[in-house]
Order: C-alpha cells, then structure tokens, then sequence
C-alpha cells in the first residue's frame, strides 16, 4: 500500500508566529508516527521562516519511521542532508526566495548539477527523489543520472481534479507507469487532499509514497491530528 509521510513544516509556522516552542514541532512529529504515518517530511529553507535546521538535527534522533529532507541542493542545504544522513533526499528546483514548490526539474538542463549531487547522496547511503512533472523525457533523465525514484508534482492534477478528473490525471497515471517501467521507485506530492488523494491512487496504485503538508495539518484544525492521519490513511486503500 502507499504510504503516508507527514509535510510538518506548517506545525513550524505556527510555533515561528509566536516564539517559544508551541506547538512542539518534536512531539508533533512523534504523534503523526504514532497516528500511523509512514514518514515525517520536512522542507528547511535557507531563512528558516518554517523548520529550522536545528529540528531537522533533533527530528533525526527521534525519527523511526522513514525521514525525508526536501530542498534546493545549495550548499548549505546538502551540508544539512550530510550530517543528518536521512533515509531520503528529494531534490526540488525551487530557489531559496519561493513561497512554494511551483514546478518540477528540468532534469535534462540540469543533468550534470543532479548527477553529482545524486552521486554524493548515494555514497551516503541516502535514497535519492528527484521532484518531476510528468515529462517523460525529464523521469528518462533521472534514470540516467542514476537516481532512486521521482516525485511527481501534483499541483496541476489538483487544480484541474474538480473540473475533469479523468483528463487532469491522465498525464499522471502515463507519468507514473512508465517511472515504474523503467525502474524507478515513485513518489507524489503537492496540493494533494482530502478530496483528491483517494482517485489518484486508485488510477495509480503504483505511488509508494504521498507527502502532505498544508492540506493535511489544516484538516487536523477541524478533525484532531490523530483522527486526519487515519483518515489520510483510509484514502490510500484499494478497495
């Protein structure tokens, strides 16, 4: 079955607002485990207006599902990833000064800078995701470069899900399928919901892992975090 890893950047904005240690970004992270997430996701920024490098460094001894960095490869970004040695590294293209991740690599322009960063993580031992659209040119290239799996970047297949379901995932299930084919492990994330999560992983049972973030802490206001998770879980079941 796919498995849930939990975006907990959104819990860090709000402890950020106010100062302090509330919520604790560190508990949080131990509940969604014990909720039954399969992973805790985490997105340090270089201004740290979210997770700040030290929660990276102290969700790494408490951790015991599967810990995910995601991040622009900067050179303080891969320092981080060096240290805190993560069961994963996604590789995103956004530059520093984004509000959010806007759009997949260009994995062909950029198939050098990749292919050396790809290359340090693996010495590592550290599973490599490469964030994509669903240009199958661009998941051909992070094959060659030797990475693990894609993240396919779902923002599009959300906007459009509620006026053509059928059409908005169509370029996904191709995407996916044929990442699974050449023999890429595959991951999907971004705007994923509530409303939308259930059909993509029906039309692309394939996905091994989901991240979520902003839908699922927002949802967690109104139903409580426990009952979110499990309802997040529920959505990724074949029936």
């Amino acid at each position: 079955m796919t498995k849930l890893s939990v975006n907990i950047n959104k819990i860090a904005v709000i402890r950020n607002s106010r100062g302090g240690n509330v919520p604790d970004v560190l508990k949080v992270a131990k509940d969604c485990e014990k909720f039954g997430a399969e992973g805790i996701t985490v997105h340090p920024r270089p201004d740290e207006r979210h997770i700040r490098y030290a929660d990276v460094r102290a969700l790494k001894a408490l951790v015991t599902t599967e810990f995910n960095i995601e991040g622009y490869p900067s050179e303080s970004f891969l320092s981080l990833v060096k240290d805190v040695r993560p069961n994963q590294v996604t590789l995103v293209p956004d530059p520093p000064e984004s509000l959010t991740s806007n759009a997949g690599w260009d994995t062909i322009s950029n198939e050098s800078f990749l292919s050396e960063i790809v290359k340090e993580c693996k010495y590592l031992g550290i599973r490599t995701s490469i964030f994509v659209g669903t240009d199958l040119k661009h998941i051909e290239t992070v094959k060659k470069i030797n990475a693990d799996r894609v993240e396919l970047y779902t923002e599009p297949y959300a906007d459009e899900y509620s006026i053509n379901r059928e059409k908005a995932v169509s370029t996904f299930i191709q995407a996916g399928k044929y990442a699974k084919h050449i023999g890429l492990g595959l991951n999907a994330g971004h705007d994923l919901s509530l409303m939308n999560l259930k059909y993509l992983i029906q039309c692309l049972p394939e996905i091994d892992e989901v991240s979520i973030g902003h839908a699922l802490i927002s949802d967690a206001l109104y139903y409580g975090l426990e009952n979110t998770i499990q309802m997040y879980k529920q959505q990724l079941i074949i029936e």
